[in-house]
């Protein structure tokens, strides 16, 4: 059995007992998460796909930690004009466990 999420403008193909990470959600270590928008949901062959979301469908997590991704490294320049510019950034996210999905 396995579900596609959208959170955080993504789609995630989740299964119960994976570990994921999206982008960051509200929630502390420990608590559990609902997650609503399931666009597909797939259960020993029988398919359900939405339009745009699958009616009574939802994902059950929890909340493993907050952290953040590996920072990624952003450099500008202009040739010949002695331009250079180097930023940083780092995406804040959570890591979630895939409980149970239900529809």
């Amino acid at each position: 059995m396995y579900a596609i999420i959208k959170t955080g403008g993504k789609q995630h193909k989740v299964s119960p007992g994976d570990v994921v990470a999206i982008e960051k959600i509200n929630g502390n270590k420990g608590e559990s998460v609902v997650f609503d928008d399931v666009l597909m949901v797939a259960d020993n062959g029988n398919i359900k796909v939405g339009t745009p979301l699958v009616e009574g469908a939802r994902v059950v997590a929890e909340v493993l930690a907050q952290a953040k991704a590996a920072k990624i490294f952003v450099f500008r320049m202009k040739r010949r004009k002695g331009y250079h510019k180097k930023t940083g950034h780092r995406q804040k996210i959570t890591n979630i466990k895939i409980k149970e999905i239900s529809f």
